[in-house]
């Protein structure tokens, strides 16, 4: 597995996809920014490119991944948690070596993007 979601997070993202019937994909991987370098991307789509992407199903959700992105992913668990302010995705990468103070970006030692303010 490239990463691993928790039953919590595996639920919740069943419950949104429901929301999105025309997007049946789930899509995780990094872009470029952030206070750090890097910040995850988490969203639906419905097409999947076989030269850029990977589709790997974990939990029943298939899950596309940017080739690219798989060294900075790998082992990654995402996890699901709610508190009295709502409810939120968390996201423990053993890759990154600094996270934000804000808890959005994150860098690597390979990758570590170009730092910005926070």
């Amino acid at each position: 597995m490239i990463i691993e979601l928790t039953d919590r997070a595996s639920a919740q993202i069943k419950e949104m996809m429901k929301e999105e019937p025309d997007q049946s994909l789930l899509r995780f991987g990094v872009k470029g920014g952030g206070c750090s370098g890097l910040s995850y991307s988490l969203g639906f789509e419905d097409e999947v490119n076989e030269e850029l992407d990977i589709v790997e199903t974990i939990n029943d959700i298939p899950i596309v991944f940017f080739n690219q992105d798989i060294p900075i992913i790998k082992g990654t668990k995402i996890d699901y948690k709610e508190n009295m302010m709502g409810g939120g995705f968390s996201i423990d990468n053993p890759n990154a070596i600094i996270s934000c103070g804000c808890g959005s970006s994150f860098r690597t030692a390979e990758h570590a993007g170009a730092p910005g303010d926070c």
